[in-house]
């Protein structure tokens, strides 16, 4: 169940999973499966927001639960408690993740971001701590890669900033830090305007490739069976970052992605690289 959950919704997180070793590849889908259902309570925007508050509360009690050695009927929940205890995964970063999913029930704490230092703090929640979560299931022994990892989460989640720039406008949510905005004399009317916006998002990009740059150093601190699949994903967001680049920040006229094919081109690298433990770089 928590594989297909993945297939499903994880369009650039499933392929790089696909290179993992079978038992880090459930576990990686039980955690994103686990992150999917706490996503999609507070995204449910036909239950009123204290409601959902509550459901989260729930989903998060609810694997404590299990976590302590209950049994639970939920397929995504007892497929979590095994990733948990089989990768020694600290459960307070679960429950960041319910904390950092909760933020978007708060308009005032993302929609009206003043300063990056308040952006990176959500990026953090939504994104680094998934990073950090990931990284105990790839593997490492040098403690070094916990501070890369949430760099690297900083960039997964500022490319997908930049990438969803329309469509979180016209929720009536604006991620890109205000002090930014005037920087380049834009404000949140204007942001939609590629004209006036493509240098603020050029800028935001630069940003995100300075926080990239940790990929080179995290890549060979993590097991060696894992290096492929982090290899996959740090590639297919990068590349998502250049081409939004390459079409000059115009995130408007249609929404960017990698095409299938893109996808299974990093996908056999990687694929050829854990085959015959070739070195890969970020």
């Amino acid at each position: 169940m928590c594989r297909g959950i993945a297939r499903r919704a994880a369009k650039n997180f499933y392929f790089s999973f696909l290179v993992l070793p079978k038992e880090k590849r459930n576990a990686i889908c039980a955690v994103y499966a686990f992150m999917r259902h706490a996503d999609d309570i507070t995204d449910d925007t036909l239950i009123p927001c204290e409601e959902r508050r509550q459901r989260l509360a729930q989903w998060l009690e609810s694997a404590r639960q299990v976590f302590a050695g209950n049994i639970s009927d939920d397929p995504v929940l007892y497929a979590l408690a095994d990733a948990q205890h089989r990768f020694t995964i600290p459960i307070d970063l679960f429950e960041q993740l319910v904390a950092g999913t909760s933020m978007d029930l708060e308009p005032e704490s993302y929609s009206r971001f003043q300063t990056f230092d308040e952006l990176y703090r959500y990026c953090y929640y939504v994104a680094s701590v998934v990073g950090l979560v990931c990284i105990r299931i790839f593997g490492y022994r040098d403690k070094k890669a916990e501070g890369l990892a949430e760099k690297l989460g900083i960039a997964f989640q500022l490319t997908n900033v930049i990438r969803d720039v329309k469509e979180d406008v016209s929720l009536g949510r604006v991620y890109i830090p205000q002090q930014d905005l005037a920087r380049f004399g834009i404000d949140n009317d204007s942001l939609q305007v590629p004209a006036r916006s493509r240098e603020l998002l050029g800028f935001e990009a630069q940003r995100a490739r300075d926080f990239y740059a940790a990929a080179t150093e995290l890549l060979p601190l993590i097991d060696v069976d894992s290096r492929p699949a982090l290899w996959a994903l740090v590639t297919i967001y990068r590349s998502l970052l250049e081409k939004i680049a390459e079409r000059g920040y115009d995130v408007f006229s249609r929404r960017v992605s990698l095409s299938l094919s893109e996808k299974l081109a990093i996908l056999a690298k990687a694929w050829f690289a854990r085959i015959f433990v070739r070195p890969l770089t970020a």
